[in-house]
């Protein structure tokens, strides 16, 4: 099953350091929050049933689920939410849905850990000196600030640092859980599941199962990351990383179970720490929530980035900071992130008061994961009963701290809801219109033109447009385009040029496709290009046609007419200049959409103001770049009117 020679020291380093950061970095709330639902007083029952459904939530959610049953669904290399959708979308349209909410819910989740994570940490310095609430605001703003600054310069160089810190982190929190348990070992009778049952019928389950789901909340990124580490170096990293948290909280117990009846107003965290060791714990911590934070931002740009790409979210612009693999930063949702953050920071002030609303949107997401997981092991797998029980374990697992989070709504978690909402709806919005498009879109076959072109090309009246005009198109079909394409080239300004070239461009279920087919509608004339490139695929088009045009003159099926003035450049002399045509679409007016309808494309066409425009997103220059605006003119249309002449 494993392969000894893919793990390395520096390979596991990696997965601590990308992996783990937001599981990692839940012991500093997870165990003061079951204590909050309790007025913060240690009872017995409460120690032992908390450490108890820590376990087993740890166990049945991330280890069975995602590091046994969702790794392995893998889409060539790949994991996350988009790549298994992508490997089971062909089976039911319905399943779109899941993948939007799975996705709304994820980026939710990416604006609520720094905020949490970096509060905790910074919270413990209130065990050594008194700070006052404004004082932690500003500290943890001024972090995260400066976090979202560095965003755009990407994280190549002090990534490299983030396995030995994590690495750093677990060892601590390992450590200080063994010395509690040596004191107090009782608190290993927390492993019998009979403390959490004891504890959940015992009355306040939805508080309780809402604080404990807190502990599993970074599960989700064992199987984001897998791309980034690989199945193996998770595998065996995960064992160290469940024992040293199991330690961490069990030693949390210890410590409170020795002292039952007493009130805890700080995080138990830090209690279990030496006095002299507060301020560097409380320094490991901060680093460990900024590393925690980290992943959830770029992993935030990486989830877009494919969503783009699979047509689920507006267009945006997308830069590559470092040469490191899968790295991308996107500018407008780092703002949107760290205007997020600062709300959350403002509104909510202490990591306590955060916990109401953060957890509910990783209990969506891993709710809509484990929808798509049991198609995925239904159709793909073709495991006709596993699928039935993945289904209803986990979904009934999930549902009930889905359940226990929405008494979490009034006192925070609606803000959870409303970032859900909105971003859902946007995608929605964006995917929908698409399909509305789809309906009613027709194409006419290229060959039918011939003669036009052959008639523009002998047209001595008209000048020449362009050595080379390119169009973009969306036909499945390699001969046929969109009517406004040819209504572009022989009405609308006739385009006389020496070629003509149609690019489609198909992403495909593979993360890392790059193939091309490329066909003649007529002898060093007419051409179309199909590219068919994976969701994590840059779609630069001048890129792209640059290699392909090599290509094709390389192997003679291409010929251009020399050019003696043109400066030899890799080999392309005599190829003529290049004028793209983009063409984008307005509401017409006389349009007869339904209501909801007109209502979707028009809230699509106002949200697409707001996102990169074409020659941005293709990497095309903009000064060979034309744009012209068509009507939508789908629907059934308005009914003949009798005009009467009276004159």
């Amino acid at each position: 099953m494993f392969k000894n020679k893919d793990i390395t020291i520096g390979s596991l380093l990696v997965a601590l350091g990308i992996v783990y950061g937001d599981i990692g970095t839940s012991p500093l709330y997870v165990m003061q929050a079951i204590l909050y639902t309790n007025n913060s007083i240690a009872t017995r029952e409460l120690v032992l049933g908390g450490v108890s459904l820590v376990f087993w939530t740890l166990t049945l959610q991330t280890t069975i689920k995602y590091v046994v049953l969702t790794l392995q669904a893998d889409n060539n290399g790949e994991g996350g939410i988009l790549a298994l959708y992508a490997l089971v979308k062909r089976y039911f349209k319905w399943l779109i849905v899941p993948a939007i909410i799975g996705v709304a819910a994820i980026l939710a989740d990416g604006i609520l850990t720094p905020p949490i994570s970096v509060s905790s940490a910074i919270e413990g310095l209130n065990l050594i000196v008194f700070l006052k609430e404004d004082a932690t605001v500003m500290i943890v703003l001024v972090i995260i600030l400066l976090l979202f600054s560095v965003q755009k310069f990407g994280t190549e160089k002090i990534g490299k640092i983030f396995g030995p810190i994590m690495f750093v982190w677990f060892s601590m929190i390992g450590f200080f859980g063994i010395v509690q348990l040596v004191q107090n070992p009782r608190i290993l009778e927390g492993i019998n599941p009979y403390y959490a049952f004891k504890l959940l019928v015992s009355g306040n389950v939805p508080y309780i199962l809402g604080a404990v789901f807190l502990c599993t909340t970074g599960a989700e990124a064992l199987y984001s990351d897998l791309g980034h580490c690989g199945r193996v170096n998770i595998y065996y990293s995960w064992i160290f990383v469940k024992i040293t948290l199991l330690l961490s909280y069990f030693g949390q117990g210890a410590y409170l179970l020795s002292r039952e009846g007493h009130t805890f107003v700080n995080s138990p965290f830090f209690l279990i720490m030496p006095r002299w060791f507060i301020i560097p714990g409380v320094i490991i911590a901060t680093l460990a929530a900024i590393i925690a934070s980290q992943a959830l931002i770029s992993g935030s740009f990486t989830l877009i980035s494919e969503a783009i790409k699979l047509n689920i979210f507006p267009k945006l612009a997308i830069r590559y900071p470092t040469k490191e693999k899968g790295q991308v930063y996107i500018g407008t949702v780092n703002k949107a992130l760290c205007i997020g953050c600062v709300g959350i920071i403002f509104i909510f002030k202490q990591s306590q008061n955060m916990q109401a609303a953060y957890g509910l949107s990783i209990t969506i997401t891993m709710l809509m994961t484990t929808l798509l997981l049991s198609q995925y092991i239904r159709f793909v797998k073709n495991q006709k009963k596993l699928w039935i029980v993945v289904l209803l374990v986990f979904g009934t697992i999930e549902l009930s701290f889905l359940y226990a989070n929405s008494f979490k709504i009034l006192s925070g978690g609606y803000v959870t809801l409303i970032i859900t909402a909105a971003l859902a709806f946007v995608m929605y919005v964006w995917q929908y219109s698409f399909e509305i498009k789809k309906r009613y879109l027709k194409f006419v076959n290229l060959t039918d033109y011939k003669e036009n072109f052959n008639i523009l090309k002998t047209d001595s009246e008209l000048p020449l447009y362009a050595g080379n005009v390119v169009y973009l198109t969306k036909s499945k079909l390699w001969n046929q385009v969109e009517p406004k394409v040819i209504y572009s080239i022989f009405n609308n300004e006739p385009k006389k040029a020496d070629n003509y070239w149609f690019i489609n461009i198909n992403v495909t279920d593979d993360p890392y496709t790059r193939e091309y087919i490329f066909n003649k509608i007529e002898e060093n004339r007419i051409f179309v290009i199909d590219f068919n490139l994976g969701f994590r695929v840059s779609q630069g088009i001048n890129t792209l046609m640059f290699q392909v045009i090599r290509d094709l003159i390389k192997s003679g099926e291409v010929v251009f007419k020399p050019r003696n003035y043109m400066i030899d450049y890799e080999n392309l002399k005599g190829i003529g200049n290049f004028k793209f045509i983009i063409i984008e679409e307005v509401l017409a007016l006389e349009n007869d959409f339904s209501a909801w309808d007109s209502f979707i494309i028009s809230t699509q066409l106002f949200i697409k103001k707001f996102t990169v425009s074409p020659q941005k997103w293709y990497g095309i220059d903009t000064s060979v770049v034309d744009i012209e605006k068509v009507p939508i003119l789908f629907g059934k249309g308005l009914p003949d009117e009798n005009l009467k002449r009276i004159k």
